[in-house]
C-alpha cells in the first residue's frame, strides 16, 4: 500500500459500499442522569469531604478569603473592601477566582477544593453571589462570613424565590443543594426596604439579622466627584464625536440561563440613528453573562458604540438617559438622579420565566415600552422641560437608602469590627 493517496482509500470504500455508522446520540436522559450523578458526587463526597478535613485545621485570625465565582480580578462587589484591607499588612488576604463560566467542570472542581481548603481556616470570608459550593461551608467558632451581593435593590426574582419558575431549581434540589453557607454574619444591600427580599432569595429566615440594609460597598464610587469627573472626560477622549452632545444608555440584562445567555436585539438602531443623531450618540452595554452582540453598523459607528467591555460604573456618570428593562443596574442609576426608561418588550414571557419581587409596572420609574416607535417618543418626552424627575428621587430614597457614600466604611466596621481599627 505504499504510496497510497487518500483518493483512493475513499475509492476503495465506495467499491465494497463500506459505511461508517454515525455517532450515537446520548439520550437525554441518559445525559440528565450523568449531571445529575456527577452533582451528588462533587457535592456530597468530594467537595464535602475536603471541607470537613480542612476544618480540623485552627482557624487563622487574620486570614481573610474572597470568592470570585466569575471573573478574572477583584469585582466592584469587593474592591473598596479589599484595598482597605490592604492598607493594613496584619491581613493575610486570599482571592480565588473559579471563572465558572469559562472553565471546564474536571478543571474547575480543583480550584473549587483550593477554595474550600483555604476558606476552612480563614476567620472572615467573602462572597458576593449564590452558589451550591457555597452550601458546603459549614461555619465554625469564631468564624464570620458576609455576602456583599452583586445588584443593588430587588428587582428580578433569584435564588430560592425563582424555585419552582423557569429560571430557578426546583425547592427539593435547593433543600437539597444550598446555595449559601450555614449562617451569616452579614449580607449588605442597598436599603431597609428591601431586607425582606433577600432573606427570601438566600433563605435566611432564621438568621434575618444578618441581612442589613447599610449600603453597598461598590456605590461609595458615585459620590467621588473626581471619580465621577474622570468617567465623563474619558468617556469623551475616548469618543470624540461625543463632544457637545447627550449620551443615552441602553443596558439591558441577559436573556435565558446563565450558561447560554443571549443579549436582546429589539433595538432598531437606524431608526434611532435617523431621529437622534444630531443631538445624541448611543452607548449599548450588554451584561457580561451574554455570549452575542447586537451588531452595529459602520455607518453608524460616530453615534453608536457597543461599550460592553467599560465596567458600568465608568458609563452611569456619563450617560444622561438610561434605558433599561430588568437590569438592577436603575437602582445605581437613580444615585444621579436622571431620567429611566423600561424597554420591556418580552415582559409577559420574563415574568413566566424568572419573576418580580415588586409589581414590575408600579416599580418603575419612567415609561414602560414595548416598541421602538413607543420608545423614541418616550425618549423626546423625558428630556424634555416638563418631565418631572421626582419619581425616580422617590425611587432612590426607597431602595438606595443605604447608598451614601459611606457605605464601605459601615460595613468594614460592622463585619470586621476592632480587627479593623
Amino acid at each position: 500500500m505504499n504510496g497510497a493517496s487518500e483518493e483512493d482509500f475513499e475509492t476503495k470504500e465506495e467499491d465494497f459500499e463500506i459505511k461508517k455508522a454515525p455517532p450515537k446520540q446520548k439520550s437525554w436522559l441518559y445525559q440528565h442522569t450523568v449531571v445529575l450523578a456527577w452533582q451528588f458526587l462533587r457535592l456530597k463526597w468530594i467537595l464535602r469531604r475536603t471541607y470537613k478535613k480542612a476544618s480540623r485545621e485552627p482557624l487563622r485570625e487574620n486570614k481573610v478569603v474572597f470568592l470570585e465565582k466569575n471573573g478574572d480580578e477583584i469585582s466592584d462587589n469587593y474592591s473598596l473592601i479589599y484595598e482597605e484591607l490592604k492598607k493594613d499588612k496584619r491581613w493575610d488576604i486570599h482571592v480565588h477566582y473559579l471563572r465558572f463560566n469559562s472553565t471546564r467542570a474536571r478543571h474547575r472542581i480543583h480550584k473549587e477544593k483550593e477554595f474550600l481548603e483555604d476558606a476552612a481556616t480563614a476567620a472572615f470570608i467573602v462572597l458576593n453571589d449564590s452558589f451550591d459550593l457555597q452550601g458546603i461551608i459549614k461555619k465554625r467558632k469564631g468564624q464570620k462570613i458576609m455576602n456583599t451581593w452583586h445588584a443593588c435593590g430587588a428587582f428580578k426574582r433569584f435564588g430560592y424565590a425563582t424555585a419552582d419558575k423557569g429560571f430557578g431549581g426546583n425547592t427539593k434540589q435547593l433543600q437539597k443543594y444550598p446555595l449559601h453557607p450555614s449562617s451569616y454574619d452579614l449580607v449588605t444591600v442597598s436599603s431597609k426596604e428591601i431586607e425582606w427580599a433577600y432573606v427570601s432569595a438566600m433563605g435566611l429566615e432564621d438568621c434575618r439579622q444578618a441581612v442589613k440594609g447599610m449600603g453597598v460597598s461598590r456605590t461609595d464610587v458615585f459620590f467621588d466627584d473626581a471619580f465621577v469627573k474622570g468617567a465623563v472626560d474619558g468617556f469623551l477622549i475616548d469618543h470624540p464625536s461625543a463632544m457637545g452632545k447627550k449620551v443615552m444608555l441602553y443596558a439591558p440584562t441577559f436573556r435565558g440561563f446563565v450558561r447560554e445567555a443571549y443579549t436582546p436585539d429589539a433595538i432598531d438602531i437606524g431608526s434611532f440613528y435617523e431621529r437622534f443623531h444630531d443631538e445624541w450618540v448611543m452607548v449599548f452595554k450588554y451584561h457580561p453573562f451574554s455570549k452575542n452582540r447586537a451588531h452595529i453598523e459602520e455607518r453608524y459607528r460616530d453615534f453608536a458604540f457597543d461599550l460592553t467591555d467599560v465596567p458600568i460604573e465608568r458609563l452611569l456618570p456619563v450617560a444622561d438617559i438610561c434605558i433599561s428593562d430588568y437590569s438592577s443596574l436603575i437602582y445605581e442609576y437613580s444615585l444621579f438622579e436622571r431620567p429611566m426608561i423600561f424597554f420591556a418588550y418580552d415582559l409577559d414571557e420574563y415574568f413566566d420565566f424568572r419573576g418580580f419581587f415588586y409589581d414590575y409596572e408600579e416599580l418603575s420609574p419612567g415609561d414602560v415600552v414595548k416598541t421602538n416607535g413607543e420608545l423614541m417618543e418616550s425618549v423626546g418626552r423625558v428630556t424634555g422641560d416638563g418631565y418631572d424627575i421626582k419619581i425616580v428621587k422617590d425611587f432612590k430614597e426607597k431602595f438606595m437608602g443605604g447608598c451614601d457614600g459611606k457605605a464601605t466604611e459601615r460595613i468594614m466596621e460592622s463585619f470586621f469590627g476592632k480587627a479593623c481599627s
